[in-house]
Parts: C-alpha cells; structure tokens; sequence
C-alpha cells in the first residue's frame, strides 16, 4: 500500500514537473524578457525601479512553496505568527530586492555593495532577534527565491539590462541573491518588533502586580 503511493506521488510529481518546466519555458521565461526590454526601451527608464517592485511583491505571492511554508509556521506557534504577516514581510522583502537590481541596472553598481551590507545586518540581527524568527527567515530566504523567481524575474532582470545596454553578467545576474537575502532582514525585524512588543507588554503587566 505504502509502496503503491508512492509511486502514485511520483506519476503526480513527475506529470507537474514536466508541465510547469514546460510552460516556464515557453510562457514565462520569453514573456519576462519582453516584458523587461519593453519597459527598458522607455523614456524614463527610472520606471524599472517601481515596476520592477510591484511585481517583486506580487511574485512572491505566487510560489507555492511560501504558502506552505507560511501555512506550517502559523500552525507549529499556534497562531503567534501568522501567514498574512509571514506573506507581508516576504512580499516587502522581495519587492525591496528587485528595486535594488532594478537599480544596479540603471547605475551599473557591483552587487557586493548590496549583499555585503545586506548580509551583513541579517547575521547583525540574529543576535537581538528570537531564535525561532532566525530560523524561519533564513528558510524563507530560500522559498522566496523559487521557481517563480527564476523562470520570471531573472529573464525580467535580463531583458531590462538588455534594453538600457548593460552588461547582463554583471548587472542582471545576482537578482537571486538578492531576493534570497531581504527576507532574511525583513522576517528578523519582524521579530525584533515583537521582541519589543513582548518586553513592553511584560513591564506593563509588571507595574499592574505591584
């Protein structure tokens, strides 16, 4: 029985596969670099910034995996977390991600200059933060950086530098990198907030006692 469902889940897996590969390849992958290129040929071509973030946060939205991942964190804290904030801090980090390569585009600048920095203050959080907000940040630093955002905004990122003639080895490469590294700093403020929040609300209860 057991045997017999996996091999029905592997039919499934493989089927899925092939069909989301497929329609990345032919749907996503040259709708995302026409998309880039149209807008990149603009006249304002600042216009990348802005464009570039609404759909940083709204592709977010789309992997199934952030989902799940968000579904499983609200049930094992019994709601102390919830999915729609868990959502709202990836979807902010991930749009922040993309205006920033929207922005190397532009200017030309190295990636180091964001993911050193940027790094930097996700380790530089993980010492004020509850370790459980580390641990789910750093998780969703890998969903966030899915399927969706590879087969989308890495050809959407090409297209542009492609369009605003830049070099696509050096300025459009590195989108991934940056979408896995805001909702490290996003999900961790997250939980300096509630940090805080906690902190006060247990000196509040304190004062009442006494």
């Amino acid at each position: 029985s057991q045997l017999i469902k996996m091999s029905i889940g592997s039919i499934y897996t493989y089927i899925g596969m092939v069909l989301f590969l497929t329609g990345a390849n032919v749907g996503f992958i040259p709708t995302g670099t026409y998309i880039g290129q149209f807008i990149g040929d603009m006249d304002h071509s600042w216009i990348l910034i802005p464009i570039g973030m609404a759909m940083g946060f709204f592709n977010v939205r789309a992997e199934p995996a952030v989902h799940v991942l968000n579904d499983e964190i609200e049930y094992m804290t019994g709601g102390a977390i919830s999915k729609n904030a868990m959502l709202w801090g990836m979807s902010i980090g991930v749009s922040v991600s993309v205006g920033l390569a929207m922005l190397r585009i532009l200017t030309g600048t190295s990636i180091l200059f964001i993911l050193i920095p940027g790094y930097t203050i996700a380790l530089g959080l993980t010492f004020f933060v509850p370790k459980i907000f580390t641990a789910i940040a750093f998780d969703s630093g890998g969903v966030a950086a899915g399927p969706m955002t590879a087969t989308f905004l890495l050809p959407f990122t090409m297209g542009a530098c492609t369009a605003v003639g830049g070099d696509i080895l050096s300025d459009a490469f590195g989108i991934i990198a940056t979408v896995a590294m805001t909702p490290l700093i996003t999900i961790q403020i997250m939980g300096l907030i509630y940090n805080i929040k906690i902190r006060y609300t247990t000196e509040e209860e304190a004062e009442v006692m006494e």
